[in-house]
This record gives C-alpha cells, sequence and structure tokens, in this order.
C-alpha cells in the first residue's frame, strides 16, 4: 500500500493577517473616533453637510493618518484573501465557497484602497477649502468604504464559513457566527437606500474582525484531507 505522507501547508499564518489587518484598521480609525464628549468627531452621510466640509480643513493630520493605515489594512487583508482560498482548496474544499470568499477579499481589499486614496485627496488645502468638491469625495469614499465594505465582507466570511461547515474545519458555533456576518453583511446593501440602517455597517466590520482572526487561528491548525 502506498503510503500517505501529511504534508505541510506553506504560507502566511491566517491568524496573524487577520490580526494585522484589524490593527491598521483600528490604529486608522483611532485617529477620527473620539469617546470624549465633545471632541470633534468623523462626519457620517446624514450629518449636517457644514459638519462635512469643516472637519477635513481643520483636522488634515488626523484624515490622513486614517486614510494612511486604511490604506495599509488592504494588503494583510489581500494576502489573508488568496491564503484562505489556498488553504480551503488544501483542505480538500472542491465546493465553490472559497471562489466566493475570493471574490469577496478582493472587493474589500480593493474598495479599501480606492476609498483611503479619496479620502487622502480630500485633506489637500485647496480641495479642503472646496466645499462642493469635499461634499462630493466624501460621499464617494463613505459609500466604496461603507457598503461597499460590508457586502464584500459578508461574501469573503459566509465563503469561508460555509464549505469549513461541510468539511468541519470549524466548529458549529464559528460556522452559524459566520453565516449571520454574511447575512448582515448582505443585507447592509440597504443602507443605500435608508439612513437607520447604517447601522449594519458596523454591525458586520467590527464583529468581523473578531470571526476572520478566530477563524485564521483555527484554520491555521488544520491537516490536509487525505
Amino acid at each position: 500500500m502506498e503510503k500517505i505522507q501529511s504534508v505541510r501547508f506553506r504560507g502566511p499564518h491566517l491568524g496573524i493577517l487577520a490580526v494585522i489587518f484589524a490593527g491598521l484598521f483600528i490604529c486608522g480609525l483611532s485617529y477620527v473616533i473620539s469617546f470624549v464628549p465633545g471632541a470633534p468627531h468623523f462626519p457620517n452621510p446624514y450629518d449636517r453637510p457644514s459638519l462635512v466640509t469643516a472637519y477635513f480643513p481643520e483636522h488634515p493630520h488626523d484624515g490622513l493618518m486614517c486614510m494612511f493605515f486604511q490604506f495599509l489594512s488592504a494588503i494583510p487583508l489581500g494576502i489573508f484573501t488568496v491564503t484562505a482560498w489556498t488553504r480551503l482548496k488544501w483542505s480538500g474544499v472542491k465546493a465553490v465557497g472559497p471562489s466566493i470568499a475570493l471574490l469577496g477579499g478582493f472587493l474589500v481589499a480593493m474598495g479599501l484602497v480606492v476609498s483611503s486614496l479619496i479620502g487622502w485627496t480630500m485633506v489637500f488645502p485647496g480641495v479642503a477649502a472646496d466645499a462642493g468638491a469635499v461634499r462630493a469625495l466624501y460621499y464617494l469614499a463613505f459609500g466604496i468604504g461603507g457598503v461597499g465594505y460590508s457586502v464584500p465582507m459578508g461574501l469573503l466570511i459566509a465563503g469561508i464559513a460555509v464549505p469549513s461547515g461541510f468539511m468541519r474545519l470549524l466548529p458549529r458555533w464559528m460556522v452559524v457566527f459566520g453565516i449571520i456576518l454574511g447575512i448582515i453583511g448582505e443585507s447592509s446593501c440597504l443602507a443605500l437606500l435608508s439612513p437607520a440602517l447604517t447601522a449594519l455597517i458596523p454591525l458586520t466590520r467590527f464583529p468581523g474582525f473578531v470571526w476572520l482572526i478566530i477563524a485564521g487561528f483555527m484554520l491555521a491548525r488544520r491537516k490536509p484531507v487525505k
């Protein structure tokens, strides 16, 4: 009988990549989000237009650093996406789920790049002084980095969770958690129609960080299917 040897997976550690991605993204947010009462806050699309146009010329450094770290976060996320796709295939998954995750992860990474570069453009003195340009660029950046983030992130998470459930690569609670996040992510597209549903975006974003980190460390311990 031919002896089958265990082959070690050769690639970056998924859990560490997820930690780097989440850390860089949150580091960027730390420049524009404050929980101190009365402190300046990054505007949301449903604030008064005057608040949107006033923030960027008054806080160019904070806006610049936020966009810088969010731009950087796209790199480990892209590597995570490719590694997760490869890892699931290496683990014996033959369904379409890994390819859906690949599509979602690439869309999130590209959205981060585009939205952060648009934000970078907004902090330049000549641009920041033009209220009309700032508003147009801000709404575009928010759309790409908001719904344009949460919807494909739902695809990334669900594309990993569902086949991992069938192959028993992740525990059931993680699979259910991932499917719920996927549903929330896809439902967040409704925020384009109703301001009340904008909360679905952070409900995908922040629990999504946790899910990717836990799933990354769990999948990194799995053995290939013989």
